[in-house]
C-alpha cells in the first residue's frame, strides 16, 4: 500500500480551534467530541444515544454554536407532526395564493432532541432531507442550504414512551454514538462550572459556514488507496455472510465508512487514509446498520457490536 508524505492539509488550524471550543462546554467523553467533528466534516448526520443527563443536548448545542450558521432545536414529542418539521402552506387572502412557511428543517444545523419520543410518521419527515438534502412540498423540490446536518438525541429504547427508529431512518445517520458517564475529574468540573447554564450561552463560533463547506470538500479529495477500499469491501462482505446477522453492511454503509475514514484523516492533518482511519470508525458507523438475529426479539445492541468486533478480528487489515 502506498501513501503520500504526511503534510497538514489546509484548514487543519480551523479544526484545531473547533475541538477546544466544544470541550470548553462539554466536559465528558473526549473521543465522542472527535466523532462529532468527523461526522461534521464528512457531511454526515449524528445520532447520540444514552440515558438522560449525560450531556447529549449540551454536546449538540456546543457543536452548533461553534459554527457560524443557522441553528434550530426541535423538541420531539408524541404529538409532533411532519408539518412542524417541514413547514406548512398558508393561504394569503390579500394575494389569493398559498405561501409556504418554512419549518426548522431549513436551518443549517438541526438538533432533533429525543427523536425516538415522536412517532415513526414524523420521524420519516426527516428522511428525504437527511438523504438528499432536499424537501418536497406541494410537488416542488426545495434544496437545503449547505452545510446541513441533523444531530439527533435519543434515550435507550427500553425507556417509557420511546419508539424504535425504523431501519431506513437509522441508515441515514452516518454515526450512532454513546457518551457514557463522565470521569470523576470531569464531573467535578461540571458541578463547579455548570457550563450548560453559564458558558454555553456565551460560546462564540470559531468556524464559518463557508469554511466548513470548504473543509467538507477537502474530505472528498483525501486519497484512499485501493487496498483500503478492498478492506472496506471485505468487512462488508464478512457481515453479509455472518450467520449471526440477519442484515449486513449495505453499499451505503461502505460508502459511509469510507467517508468517515477520509474525514478522520483530514482531522489528523493528513491528505491520505491509513488503516486506523477505517478501524476506528467501524463500530460508530456500521453497528447501527446491521441487525443481529437476537435484536429483532430483544433490541439488544450490545450483541450487534460484539459481532461486528468479531468480524473485524477475522478480516486482516492492510499492512
Amino acid at each position: 500500500m502506498t501513501t503520500k508524505s504526511t503534510k497538514p492539509t489546509v484548514g487543519t488550524e480551523a479544526i484545531d480551534r473547533l475541538r477546544p471550543n466544544i470541550t470548553s462546554v462539554y466536559m465528558g467523553n473526549a473521543a465522542a467530541v472527535d466523532r462529532v467533528i468527523v461526522c461534521l466534516l464528512a457531511r454526515g448526520h449524528l445520532l447520540i444515544e444514552d440515558v438522560p443527563g449525560v450531556g447529549k443536548t449540551v454536546l449538540a448545542n456546543a457543536l452548533a454554536r461553534s459554527v457560524r450558521c443557522s441553528f434550530t432545536r426541535i423538541q420531539c414529542t408524541p404529538d409532533l407532526l411532519p408539518s412542524d418539521i417541514i413547514g406548512v402552506s398558508i393561504y394569503d387572502r390579500d394575494k389569493g395564493v398559498f405561501e409556504f412557511k418554512k419549518g426548522p428543517i431549513f436551518h443549517n444545523i438541526v438538533l432533533a432532541d429525543e427523536i425516538n419520543r415522536t412517532t415513526p410518521r414524523t420521524q420519516s419527515a426527516l428522511l428525504e432531507a437527511m438523504n438528499e438534502a432536499t424537501v418536497s412540498v406541494d410537488g416542488k423540490i426545495m434544496t437545503l442550504q449547505q452545510p446541513f446536518m441533523v444531530v439527533a438525541t435519543q434515550n435507550p429504547y427500553e425507556f417509557e414512551g420511546t419508539y424504535f427508529l425504523p431501519e431506513n431512518q437509522l441508515d441515514r445517520f452516518l454515526m450512532r454514538i454513546s457518551l457514557g458517564y463522565p470521569a470523576p475529574d470531569d464531573e467535578s468540573r461540571i458541578i463547579e462550572q455548570q457550563p450548560a447554564r453559564t458558558t454555553l450561552a456565551g460560546l462564540q463560533p470559531v468556524l464559518t459556514g463557508e469554511e466548513l463547506v470548504e473543509l467538507q470538500e477537502q474530505v472528498d479529495r483525501i486519497n484512499m488507496d485501493r487496498a483500503l477500499i478492498d478492506y472496506i469491501i471485505a468487512l462488508a462482505e464478512a457481515t453479509r455472510q455472518n450467520d449471526d446477522l440477519q442484515i449486513g453492511i449495505s453499499p451505503r454503509g461502505s460508502l459511509a465508512l469510507a467517508q468517515a475514514a477520509r474525514a478522520t484523516a483530514l482531522m489528523h492533518g493528513r491528505d491520505y487514509c491509513v488503516p486506523e482511519d477505517i478501524v476506528s470508525n467501524v463500530l460508530p458507523v456500521c453497528a447501527h446498520r446491521v441487525i443481529s438475529k437476537t435484536y429483532m426479539q430483544s433490541g439488544d445492541t450490545a450483541t450487534t457490536r460484539r459481532i461486528i468486533q468479531q468480524v473485524m478480528e477475522t478480516v486482516p487489515s492492510p499492512a
